[in-house]
C-alpha cells in the first residue's frame, strides 16, 4: 500500500527532524552535538539531519562556539526566512497588522485608524492595514503563508457572520469573509480577539504548562477564554467566553443582550463601572474627560499606586468593590469549569497589578467551591496580535518542518 506509516524511515527522519526544528527554535543556535545529545541521536545521523535540513533550507549555520578547548563546534540556528506569517488585531478604532518570521519574531508591523468606519470599506482596511505591516518587513503578500484575525466577538461557524460585536461597522455581512479570501492569496483564519490572548498566554505567558485554564480580559469589553485539555472551547456559535453578557447577582437583569451589546457582569465589573464607583466613594480628582477604558484604567492604576504608598482610604475601597464585582462573575466560571488556573489579563488588570490580583484572588476564595491560583497575564504588549501570529506560527509550522513529503 502506498504512502507513509508510522515506523517507516522517512516517517522516523521526518519525526527527528521536527524534533531537532522544535529544539532549535526554543534554545536557540546550537551545535550538532548539543542537538545529538538533546535529541538522543548519534554524531552520525545528527550529522545527517542537519545536512538535510540545510538542504531544505530550513537551517542555517550562524557561527561558532568559542570557548572550549578544540576547534571551535559549528552552531546551527532555524532560518529565519523559511516562512512568514501574519497577524491583525481589529477594534471599533483602528487595525494592527504585524508580519512575523517562522522564528516568531516580529519584521514589520502597521497600525491603521479607522475613525468614522464606513461598513463597506472592510476589504479594503483590512488589505491595507495588511500590506502596511508586509511594506515594513520588505516583504510582498505572496511571500505571507498564512494570516490570522482577531475580533471581537466570534464568526459563526454555521453562517460566517460575526455574532456579539454589534460596534464593528461592515463586519457582520455574510459576504465578508468570501471577500476578503477572493482578495488575500493566502490562507485566512478568523479568531475571537480574547482567545487569541488564551494563545499567546499558553504560548508564551503565564499559562505554560497549564492544560486547563480560563483567561479573563477587562479592557474596552469584558471577556473570557476557555482552554479545556489544551485546547480552545468556542462553542456551537463561537460565544463560548462572551461573558459580559452573564447575568450575575449585583447588576440588573439585561434583556435582549446582544442588541444591548452588554450584560449583566458587563455592567457589574467592566469599564464603565469605575468612574461610578468613584463618584460614589467621593473620590473628586477622578480622570477628566476620556473613554471608559481610558477613565478606568486611569482610576484603577491610580489607586494600586495610593495602596502601594499606604494611602487613599477611597482608593483602596474602590479595588475592594471593583474586585468583588470581578470575583462575582468569575465565581459562576470557576463552578462550572472548575480550571487549574485563572489568567487576569487586559490593561485594567495590569494597571491594578498585584493590589487588585490579590483582593479577587480573596474574594473569589469565598465565593468559589474550587480554589484555582489566579495569575496575572505576563504577555502586555499587543497579546492580541502576539496570540495571532503565534496561532498562524503554529499552523505553518506543521506545514513548512513536514520533511516526510
Amino acid at each position: 500500500m502506498a504512502g507513509n506509516t508510522p515506523g517507516t524511515p522517512r516517517v522516523l527522519r521526518a519525526m527527528n527532524d521536527r524534533a531537532a526544528l522544535d529544539l532549535l527554535l526554543e534554545h536557540g543556535p546550537l551545535s550538532r552535538t548539543r542537538i545529538g545529545k538533546l535529541t538522543g541521536l548519534s554524531k552520525p545521523t545528527a550529522s545527517q539531519l542537519l545536512a538535510r535540513l540545510e538542504a531544505a533550507g530550513l537551517v542555517v549555520a550562524t557561527g561558532t562556539a568559542a570557548g572550549r578547548p578544540g576547534p571551535n563546534a559549528q552552531l546551527y540556528a532555524v532560518n529565519a526566512s523559511a516562512a512568514h506569517v501574519a497577524g491583525l488585531d481589529v477594534n471599533a478604532h483602528r487595525i494592527v497588522a504585524a508580519v512575523a518570521d517562522v522564528t516568531g519574531g516580529t519584521v514589520g508591523e502597521f497600525e491603521l485608524r479607522t475613525p468614522g468606519r464606513r461598513a463597506d470599506g472592510v476589504v479594503r482596511e483590512v488589505t491595507e492595514a495588511l500590506d502596511g505591516a508586509v511594506a515594513d518587513a520588505g516583504l510582498t503578500r505572496a511571500d505571507v503563508h498564512r494570516v490570522v484575525i482577531g475580533t471581537p466577538g466570534a464568526f459563526d461557524p454555521n453562517t460566517g457572520r460575526l455574532r456579539y460585536a454589534s460596534h464593528l461597522p461592515g463586519w457582520h455581512s455574510t459576504t465578508l469573509l468570501d471577500e476578503l479570501a477572493a482578495v488575500l492569496p493566502m490562507p485566512v483564519e478568523y479568531e475571537n480577539d480574547v482567545n487569541l490572548v488564551a494563545v499567546a498566554e499558553q504560548r508564551r505567558g503565564a499559562a505554560r504548562g497549564h492544560d486547563d485554564f480560563v483567561l479573563l480580559w477587562n479592557e474596552e469589553g469584558l471577556g473570557a477564554a476557555l482552554v479545556i485539555n489544551g485546547r480552545l472551547h468556542r462553542g456551537f456559535t463561537g460565544g463560548a467566553g462572551e461573558v459580559g453578557f452573564l447575568p450575575v447577582p449585583g447588576a440588573p437583569l439585561v434583556r435582549q443582550v446582544t442588541k444591548a451589546n452588554a450584560g449583566g457582569f458587563q455592567e457589574l465589573a467592566g469599564a464603565q463601572v469605575l468612574a461610578r464607583l468613584a463618584r460614589e466613594l467621593g473620590i473628586e480628582d477622578a480622570p477628566g474627560p476620556g473613554t471608559h477604558h481610558e477613565i478606568a484604567a486611569e482610576l484603577v492604576g491610580r489607586a494600586a499606586e495610593a495602596v502601594e504608598r499606604g494611602e487613599g482610604e477611597p482608593y483602596a475601597a474602590l479595588l475592594d468593590r471593583f474586585a468583588t464585582g470581578l470575583a462575582t462573575g468569575l465565581a459562576s466560571l470557576v463552578a462550572v469549569l472548575d480550571p487549574e488556573v485563572v489568567v487576569l489579563s487586559g490593561e485594567l488588570f495590569s494597571r491594578g497589578g498585584e493590589q487588585l490580583r490579590a483582593r479577587v484572588a480573596a474574594e473569589l476564595a469565598e465565593l468559589a467551591a474550587s480554589r484555582p491560583r489566579l495569575l496575572a497575564g505576563d504577555v502586555t504588549h499587543r497579546p492580541v496580535l502576539r496570540g495571532a501570529l503565534e496561532s498562524a506560527l503554529a499552523t505553518t509550522r506543521d506545514e513548512v518542518f513536514d520533511t516526510s513529503r
